[in-house]
């Protein structure tokens, strides 16, 4: 309980730190505390330390961990969803920060007007093109964002992005900078609020706050290394 405890403090620490650099209010950054692989009692140990909005990335483990915790948790989903996995993420999760692509976005949407759902998201873009990751390319999200405005159930509330993995974090800084600039431009050309801009995990969550992150995704920095025998 108390090395998590601590852990939380000194993650908002940092990202107060990284706030007071560039003049932002740490009013206007969430962090999403990643529990993928950890079990129920860590992240109940979490929420007892004041840590209220948790993330996975993984529907099956959120759907046997979320019913054993309390119920005021706020619980995003962070990975990537399938599609035959939608119609049970859609009623767990508040936020869903992995929307990749048009074909995901129309299926979510057709899923919630079968089931009466409103679910609010964030569109993923792959900012570095990389070929392993999934996400909008930056010009074929600008093509599409009119077909994604018009799915009368979705509620698009930003951007997110997963930068390449690298040994400093001060790799990222590009990466953040070209997600913020995109979405400024796709909100003036579309007229549209992305207020959300979800960017930053452990390695780097203080470059993406300087560079306009809204939500952060920490796991390791609060829970530790993943459990890997739980991946397979």
């Amino acid at each position: 309980m108390e090395v998590i405890a601590e852990n939380l403090a000194r993650v908002r620490e940092r990202i107060a730190q990284a706030a007071t650099n560039v003049g932002r209010s740490i009013d206007d950054i969430e962090l999403v505390a990643i529990t993928k692989t950890h079990p129920a009692e860590k992240v109940r140990q979490a929420y007892e330390a004041g840590q209220t909005m948790f993330g996975e990335s993984r529907v099956q483990e959120a759907r046997a961990k979320i019913p054993e915790l309390p119920s005021a948790i706020h619980w995003h989903f962070v990975g990537h969803l399938q599609k035959n996995k939608i119609r049970h993420a859609l009623p767990l999760f508040e936020l869903i920060h992995s929307v990749d692509s048009l074909a995901l976005a129309e299926d979510v949407n057709r899923i919630a007007e079968e089931d009466g759902l409103h679910p609010r998201v964030l569109l993923e873009v792959n900012v570095a093109g990389e070929g392993s990751k999934f996400g909008f390319q930056p010009e074929k999200l600008r093509e599409e964002m009119e077909l994604l405005l018009v799915l009368p159930r979705l509620s698009i509330l930003g951007l997110m992005t997963i930068p390449p993995l690298a040994e400093e974090a001060e790799a990222s800084r590009k990466y953040f900078v070209q997600l913020r600039e995109l979405r400024d431009q796709v909100q003036s050309e579309f007229r549209v609020d992305l207020a959300q801009l979800s960017m930053g995990m452990t390695q780097d969550f203080s470059i993406a706050v300087e560079e306009g992150a809204t939500l952060v995704r920490v796991g390791t920095a609060i829970f530790g290394e993943r459990s890997r025998k739980k991946e397979s």
